[in-house]
């Protein structure tokens, strides 16, 4: 019988996490929730301003956290990145990327340039594998590590005019369900989350036909707000959610389908 104690398990106390999409919306969300829980937040963005905002407030309550400016579709920056990060604090316990790209939406499939859907492929799934691949080696060692990928609920079921986006999340959730199996016995949970459309600045450029699909597909009949997703992230990327490993979890306002 496992001797985990529940709810301690919840605690980020002495642990090192970086959270990528950290300047706003889920990623800030959950940046702000896991310091609040103990741990020593890297809080990553291509959005400087945004990004030492998101650490003014967390300092400001007393919590632990640090900034670094990352463009995820960038595979040298990424590694370089992660390098520092571990070569500065000695461990890396958690990732969780949060950062995305919604790329062109409202548009049918053949309407849009090549330039522009690997540029989504780029930052949403490129980015994700690039991450990985970076912190794996720290956590194999550690023989400990929680790794967290924000899909999307476009990657279950895919939404009209947002090829690109659809591509990139489905890709997403697909590599976390084979490399979770990879590092099964290391010590290691992946994870992915789906959320349909959440209230974030990510859907400031939404297409409005998009964006009133998106909703209209929602039982709950509203957008979800960061906090209720940052929740989720929280127990994802802790030492609590340690026999779940290459899932998808839900959170769509009653929308998902499987």
């Amino acid at each position: 019988m496992s001797n985990n104690s529940g709810f301690e398990e919840i605690s980020y106390a002495g642990q090192v996490v970086i959270v990528t999409g950290a300047a706003s919306g889920i990623g800030k969300s959950a940046a702000q929730l896991i310091a609040s829980r103990g741990a020593k937040v890297i809080c990553v963005d291509l959005n400087q301003a945004g990004v030492d905002q998101s650490v003014a407030e967390i300092k400001a309550t007393g919590a632990s956290a640090e900034s670094a400016v990352l463009d995820i579709s960038n595979q040298s920056g990424v590694m370089e990145l992660i390098t520092t990060i571990a070569k500065k604090h000695n461990q890396i316990d958690a990732l969780v990327n949060c950062a995305g790209y919604p790329g062109p939406t409202g548009k049918f499939v053949e309407d849009i340039t090549w330039s522009d859907y690997q540029k989504v492929i780029e930052v949403n799934l490129y980015g994700a594998i690039w991450l990985t691949q970076a912190v794996l080696p720290i956590m194999k060692k550690q023989k400990y590590g929680r790794i967290v990928q924000v899909a999307s609920i476009a990657g279950k079921e895919g939404n009209p005019k947002m090829a690109p986006y659809n591509t990139a999340k489905a890709g997403l959730i697909g590599f976390v369900k084979g490399v979770a199996k990879e590092v099964a016995v290391d010590g290691i949970t992946i994870n992915a989350l789906a959320p349909a459309v959440i209230a974030t600045p990510i859907n400031v450029n939404t297409a409005k036909e998009t964006l009133d699909y998106m909703i209209s597909k929602i039982p709950a009949g509203r957008l979800g707000e960061p906090s209720e997703v940052a929740e989720i992230i929280a127990f994802m990327g802790s030492k609590a959610c340690s026999f779940t490993t290459g899932f998808t979890f839900d959170i769509s306002g009653g929308r998902a389908t499987y």
